[in-house]
């Protein structure tokens, strides 16, 4: 299978020295959006952290790769595997884009090259999710993806004051090869 780490709206790519900028006002709209109030970072720590990630091994399919838009080159965001379970064949995503980048289907079409490479190239049989029970805009994204809902972590996560629920979505192969095939359109 010949894999494309590219689509029509974005390309998948390694986070460079330089995109810690960009990873620093994600981090600061994200945190002005859910209302939590995290502890203030310095611009030394986001560029540490990128040129952390810039050199990091995939450790056990584990990685982080940066989302850029393939119309204008502008980083928008994350996507990356970061829990796995070789065994079993099981592995869990996170997805970030950018407040000001949301809602241009960057985000289906990185989860989808992420998910290919990891059934079709690596082998896995299922890949899951956690969601925040009140992030429709995400659970949304899950659903037209494909996936269902495995189960609820009641007040699992506590920021902005409160206890908020963790949704668990989950995707079988078979799933996602019948919706989105495993090899490229």
């Amino acid at each position: 299978m010949a894999l494309s780490w590219t689509g029509n709206r974005v390309r998948l790519r390694a986070v460079e020295p330089d995109d810690w900028t960009a990873f620093a006002h994600f981090a600061d709209d994200d945190g002005a959006r859910e209302g939590r109030l995290d502890l203030p970072r310095s611009a030394e720590s986001y560029r540490a952290w990128a040129k952390e990630q810039a050199v990091a091994e995939c450790d056990d399919d584990r990685f982080r790769l940066a989302i850029e838009a393939t119309a204008t080159g502008e980083l928008v965001g994350s996507v990356g595997s970061h829990r796995t379970g070789r065994c079993s064949g099981w592995f869990e995503f996170d997805i970030a884009i950018g407040a000001r980048h949301r809602r241009n289907g960057y985000a289906t079409e990185a989860v989808v090259l992420l998910l290919r490479f990891m059934f079709a190239e690596r082998r896995y049989h299922k890949c899951l999710g956690a969601v925040l029970a009140h992030n429709e805009a995400s659970l949304a994204l899950f659903r037209r993806l494909g996936f269902v809902e495995e189960g609820r972590l009641r007040e699992h996560v506590f920021f902005a004051g409160r206890h908020h629920d963790l949704v668990m979505m989950g995707m079988l192969v078979n799933e996602f090869d019948r919706r989105h095939t495993m090899s490229q359109p």
